[in-house]
């Protein structure tokens, strides 16, 4: 059965076979598709900053480092491989210009803790739509393992 799931702000979900996950509103935020191609499982992870440093951390998803171990270690409760999983990424836009330097920049900051968390878990990055300045909806396949970044005004990015 297809079925669609949307994936919030600082969620995750995970779908099997047929599933097309879906997460809206990235800006600065950042949506990363895990795909176990062997089991047909995946997981779609929509984090908003790069490092958890919440006292008591309340929601892990709503970060780059402690969201992407915590969808590993869901997707490796299932079934899943970190030797078979792959990631693709999409958001990190930087939607506003803030006087004062690099902390306005948070998208770049979202790609860069993306980037290296992803290395220091052994886990590949297939592909990234990232960057710029317009928000993004990001839909995944969990069968094909195929993205797709929609953007207004723009055509469709299938990777």
């Amino acid at each position: 059965m297809n079925q669609k799931i949307t994936v919030g702000i600082a969620d995750m979900q995970i779908g099997k076979g047929n599933d097309v996950l879906i997460t809206y509103a990235l800006g600065s935020c950042i949506g990363l598709c895990f795909h176990d191609p062997v089991l047909k499982l995946g997981a779609l992870l929509h984090i908003m900053l790069p490092l958890n440093m919440e006292p008591g951390r309340k929601n892990p998803l709503k970060y780059a480092d402690s969201g992407i171990r915590e969808t590993l270690r869901q997707l490796e409760m299932k079934g899943a491989q970190r030797s078979r999983i792959t990631v693709k990424i999409a958001g990190g836009a930087k939607m506003f210009e803030v006087n004062g330097g690099s902390l306005g920049n948070i998208g770049q900051r979202n790609i860069e803790s993306v980037h290296t968390i992803l290395r220091r878990e052994n886990v590949r990055l297939l592909g990234e739509q990232v960057g710029g300045s317009v928000a993004r909806t990001l839909l995944f396949d969990v069968d094909s393992g195929q993205s797709c970044v929609r953007s207004f005004g723009k055509q469709d990015i299938v990777f």
